[in-house]
């Protein structure tokens, strides 16, 4: 799939925009804080329904404006299709094909895209909730569901540690605590199964290309952790007993300290390189050559799942690259993966893929495409 062209209204510095995009590698050049990364943000949110860079949807709308639309037309291969979100303080309108989704589950998914930021260097060695925030964000759009079932989770969650907090002070009647917990633990299985598969088909695909990065060097394995679960996997049957069991375990303590005490929303997981722990153990070099392996197995999952090639985007990450690390990640778009750059400049990078890119220059909101 690729994106053909792309519609902005009011979308943080930019009044109007529209822009045409090569199927191939496109690269937007300017200084900072000109607009490049909020253009390439605009497309992450087409795909997601949400940014990678805030959770106040206000924030996206532009200055002195009511509302912000981003509009996108996408090339697949049963046919094109036209995606839009609006956003307003009364919420966001999802459409597809003109039509208004009724849930964001709807839409996500439709359009596939993978982000390579220099904050993602910070997958491996950063904190487990941007891992976790990682493994929702990108099962979401192989599987839709996983995100209604995750909002679901989330929203039983606060219930139960409301009701939680309550019974810490004041005591009371646990029946609706048993509903909220029986309710919680039927999400957490269903959520805890597919991040695991996720995590499964993601070692499959990052293991052969870490080796390569490496030169047959080092192998990687990512082990999903758990409080509940040893690293063995469980049916659903046992995942669902073993929840309960622990619930019932540490009941009071609950009570007492007025909130849930583990789940998927404390869950995490390992990146090990040659058995050893690269989050607490590896270099620099090996963690970030740990998170690229993690990108690059993303392009190849998706494409696994969804019989398409996402949109692959690189927000000023080329800069943050050895000369090896680099030409492996520009080799492997190759040609099979459209692909837009946002970068300063592209002087001293002689790769092909570069080279022969469609170029768009950003300055204060405004971009011109460079004339070949």
């Amino acid at each position: 799939m690729h994106l053909k062209s792309i519609r902005l209204q009011n979308y943080r510095n930019y009044e109007t925009l529209e822009l045409d995009f090569s199927e191939q590698t496109n690269v937007l050049i300017g200084e900072n804080a000109q607009g490049k990364t909020n253009l390439l943000e605009s497309i992450y949110v087409l795909a997601l329904a949400k940014s990678h860079r805030t959770t106040q949807d206000r924030e996206l709308i532009g200055w002195e404006a009511d509302a912000a639309m981003v509009e996108g037309r996408i090339h697949k291969r049963t046919g094109e299709t036209v995606q839009s979100l609006t956003f307003s303080p009364k919420g966001k309108k999802a459409k597809l094909n003109h039509l208004e989704q009724r849930r964001l589950s709807d839409y996500v998914g439709a359009f596939n895209v993978v982000l390579f930021a220099p904050e993602d260097l910070a997958i491996v060695k950063g904190s487990p909730q941007g891992r976790r925030r990682f493994l929702d964000m990108e099962i979401g759009q192989v599987s839709p569901v996983y995100l209604h079932e995750l909002n679901q989770y989330l929203k039983t969650l606060k219930q139960r540690n409301a009701l939680l907090k309550q019974l810490s002070i004041k005591g009371g009647d646990e029946t609706l605590l048993e509903v909220l917990t029986d309710q919680m633990i039927e999400l957490a299985v269903k959520i805890v199964s597919r991040r695991h598969h996720f995590i499964d088909q993601l070692e499959k695909w990052a293991g052969p290309i870490h080796s390569g990065i490496t030169r047959d060097l080092e192998t990687l394995t990512i082990q999903y952790v758990s409080d509940t679960f040893q690293k063995e996997r469980y049916p659903k049957e046992a995942m669902f007993e073993t929840y309960r069991q622990k619930f019932d375990k540490i009941r009071e303590n609950e009570r007492r300290r007025g909130v849930t005490l583990f789940g998927p929303h404390r869950d995490d997981f390992e990146l090990y390189v040659n058995n050893r722990n690269v989050q607490t153990f590896g270099s620099q070099g090996q963690q970030r050559t740990a998170a690229l392996s993690l990108k690059l197995a993303e392009i190849e999952l998706i494409h696994e799942e969804v019989g398409e090639y996402p949109l692959l985007l690189l927000d000023d990450v080329l800069s943050e690259l050895d000369d090896h690390r680099q030409t492996h990640l520009l080799d492997t778009m190759g040609q099979k993966v459209q692909t837009i750059i946002t970068t300063t400049n592209i002087d001293g990078i002689a790769h092909e893929t570069i080279q022969q890119a469609k170029v768009f220059h950003v300055k204060q909101g405004e971009v011109e495409t460079e004339s070949v």
